[in-house]
């Protein structure tokens, strides 16, 4: 039987997030979508596909009979909505994904660390560019030690709703913090650019990595290998250019500069494929929620 589920957030990625449910899993049912705009059109697109709602916020899915039924609920709002949300589920039984960048739980990016942590009662995906460029850090530092790793996030202003641009400056704390912690880099920093170009350009991702000296290939090939990795979650994710490589020699340290250049088309469930920064957090997420129901 179908794990139900409640998200949280009616904007662009709760949305996009319901919809891959409904399309793709086998093993989550939605149960609610939550939202605080009766006017919004993802409540109104979940009323027209059958799926409960509420316009009551996180008070308003605690007074639904459906929430008894509920196990596992996705918060797709911001890092300080986050806060009150998990605070009110405590007691309650429910496992938390939380798609903000709060960092209540620990870190998961599927193709790194799935699987680990699955005890905690609050899970977090990090952030976009997190999903994005921190497999690409583990790839590299498997083969040769990162001392230091930043990414550079790229994404069309267009795709960025109000929650997104509220969460920036935990964007870059969070995401520093979860490249360092599951990259495995020494020292990792974040920068997340909102390109309002028109028309809107899809998700580009910068990933610079200076480690030890080592084997150029093995680092290329393991680099590949987790793109294709990935690529099983995220059909839209791939690799721009060549990884390039540069040894780097300066009076306080040396190594091997690796340069990693992605881009990521969405899957168009919501919004048109140049959103894939919405399609890889939702799909990293929903990965995690299958593990989990699965594992319970």
């Amino acid at each position: 039987m179908a794990t139900k589920i409640a998200i949280i957030g009616s904007g662009n990625i709760g949305t996009d997030l319901m919809i891959k449910v409904l399309r793709a899993s086998k093993t989550l049912e939605m149960g609610v979508l939550v939202g605080i705009d009766p006017e919004s059109d993802g409540l109104a697109r979940a009323r027209r596909m059958g799926v409960a709602t509420t316009d009551k916020g996180i008070e308003g899915l605690k007074a639904m009979p459906e929430f008894d039924d509920i196990e596992i609920v996705f918060d797709a709002t911001s890092a300080p909505a986050h806060a009150h949300h998990n605070e009110a589920l405590q007691g309650t039984g429910k496992r938390i994904v939380d798609l903000t960048p709060a960092a209540i739980g620990p870190y998961v990016v599927p193709v790194v660390n799935m699987g680990q942590n699955f005890e905690a009662p609050n899970l977090n995906m990090v952030s976009c560019g997190g999903q994005a460029t921190i497999p690409m850090v583990s790839a590299v530092n498997r083969i040769a030690k990162v001392h230091y790793a930043e990414i550079v996030a790229s994404i069309a202003s267009k795709s960025a709703g109000p929650g997104t641009r509220a969460n920036i400056d935990e964007f870059t704390h969070t995401t520093a913090r979860a490249i360092e912690s599951v990259g495995g880099a020494a020292r990792g920093k974040a920068i997340i650019v909102l390109n309002p170009a028109d028309p809107p350009l899809i998700m580009r991702n910068t990933v610079f990595c200076l480690s030890d000296f080592g084997d150029e290939q093995r680092i290329a090939d393991s680099i590949k290998r987790m793109v294709d990795e990935v690529r099983t979650y995220v059909p839209g994710y791939r690799l721009k250019q060549e990884v390039q490589f540069e040894n780097f020699r300066s009076p306080k340290q040396e190594g091997l500069k690796t340069s990693i250049f992605l881009e990521v088309e969405g899957a168009g469930h919501y919004l048109p494929a140049y959103a894939g920064n919405l399609d890889i957090m939702t799909s990293a997420a929903l990965k995690t929620g299958e593990r989990l129901a699965t594992a319970a």
